[in-house]
């Protein structure tokens, strides 16, 4: 899945892929806020069902994340979105607690494996950051539409379950436009034997994710219930605050695909983050709907212009993707972790106080995230970049369509340089600097 994907067939096909595998986070506070009323479980069993999903996923993408040279991109995809389609499919149909907990497993493994194909394709695209900005616009449109469009299609747990399985249904015939067969032995050998670049700033980048990761979707996990109960709110009016948070995401990334590289990654990075800090603050404590509502907005708005440009250095990290795959693993772990994490903390401090302790992690991580986003500016976000030392002049060119033939594009191989001998005597001095004799010299 480290080969590079071209044309905009291709593009289109791991976009598409890119929204399937992320909707289920996306429309994590309605499935955690349904299952209570539709399994009967408490909220805090509704946490630990939702962070069991997104561990599914996560856990897929570090398998793929190993293994994903030995298998061709598109019965992978394949392999993921059946297993959405059947997971989620099943876990809506039934009210058994084990089935269900069982179909959202599979279903998670199936997004995980749609995330990863995808984030790995995009990593071999020209301009990774564009690529992902595209995804995230595709999947915070799918999410506010469904948002808008769920509480008017009854209750209970089976609503937002098959929305996830009829995207992973729609989205299977655009998989023939990505590469089916997979790599020979040897090929795939000859990747794997790669050295993985920039390990410790990727091994910080992963780590700091994983907590970013958990601190927001601890209150995204509960955000629904804080609405209902804290706010006063009713569902209706709480999935309109969601759909306008998310339309207010769709605004973010297209800022952040404007933006590119202007600001470079550590302001963005690290200045969103402080941003996302004071959201959560703000939406922990709300007691009505100015508050509620002033804080999703603003922290949807923002969230997804950090995560574009977390993805896009992932990926600008390893051009075969394997950065791009375990950093959004990494994410996901910590996504995984998030609903428990926030009915926990929620259970034992109140919202506000849970809201404290994640806005604290928040700041914690931002410092080391916007160091290894200036550690990694050295590759720039252009289409091109040169895997050399003093390529960013050649990256610039590349970027701006000068010579473009003349450029080595991202992933491609080094060329041989071949050793020539040199010798005190005249006879070796005079061979030519290509390694050709002279005629006189071959007799």
């Amino acid at each position: 899945m480290s080969a590079r994907t071209r044309g905009a067939g291709a593009l289109v096909a791991l976009v598409a892929l890119f929204t399937a595998g992320y909707l289920a986070p996306y429309l994590l506070p309605t499935v955690v806020g349904r299952l209570p009323a539709g399994l009967g479980v408490t909220p805090a069993q509704a946490g630990l069902v939702g962070s069991v999903l997104l561990l599914g996923s996560s856990t897929a993408g570090f398998a793929l994340a190993a293994r994903g040279d030995r298998t061709g991109p598109r019965p992978a995809a394949r392999a993921g979105l059946l297993a959405m389609a059947v997971g989620y499919g099943a876990a809506a149909t039934t009210t058994s607690v084990p089935l269900v907990v069982a179909g959202v497993v599979l279903g998670g493994l199936g997004s995980g494996t749609a995330t990863a194909v995808a984030v790995a394709g995009i990593a071999g695209e020209h301009d990774p950051h564009r690529a992902s900005t595209l995804g995230l616009l595709s999947v915070s449109a799918t999410a506010g539409a469904l948002y808008l469009t769920l509480p008017h299609l009854g209750g209970g747990h089976a609503g937002p379950l098959l929305a996830i399985a009829g995207a992973a249904a729609l989205v299977w015939p655009v998989t023939h436009r990505l590469p089916g067969a997979a790599r020979t032995v040897r090929g795939a050998a000859a990747t794997s034997r790669g050295p993985l670049p920039y390990r410790r700033t990727g091994a910080v980048l992963a780590g700091s994710i994983l907590c970013w990761s958990l601190a927001q979707n601890a209150l995204w996990g509960v955000s629904g219930r804080i609405g209902l109960t804290q706010a006063g709110l009713s569902e209706v009016t709480v999935g309109a605050v969601f759909a306008t948070a998310l339309g207010a995401g769709l605004l973010g990334v297209t800022a952040a695909g404007a933006l590119g590289s202007r600001l470079g990654r550590a302001v963005p990075i690290g200045v969103g983050t402080v941003v996302i800090a004071g959201c959560v603050l703000l939406s922990s404590a709300a007691g009505g709907l100015a508050s509620f509502a002033t804080g999703e907005v603003l922290w949807n708005a923002v969230y997804p212009v950090v995560l574009s440009y977390l993805l896009g250095m992932a990926a600008s990290l390893d051009p075969h993707g394997r950065w791009a795959v375990t950093v959004g693993s990494a994410s996901s772990l910590g996504t995984a972790c998030g609903p428990v994490a926030g009915s926990l903390l929620s259970a034992r401090f109140g919202y506000p106080g849970m809201g404290l302790v994640l806005c604290s992690l928040l700041l914690l991580v931002a410092a080391p995230m916007a160091a290894v986003a200036r550690r990694a500016a050295g590759r720039p976000l252009v289409p091109g970049s040169i895997r050399r030392r003093g390529g960013a002049p050649a990256a610039v060119l590349a970027g701006k369509g000068a010579a473009a033939s003349l450029v080595p594009q991202v992933g491609a191989p080094e060329q041989p340089v071949a050793a020539i001998p040199v010798g005190a005597g005249r006879r070796r001095a005079s061979r030519s600097t290509f390694g050709l004799a002279r005629p006189s010299d071959r007799g």
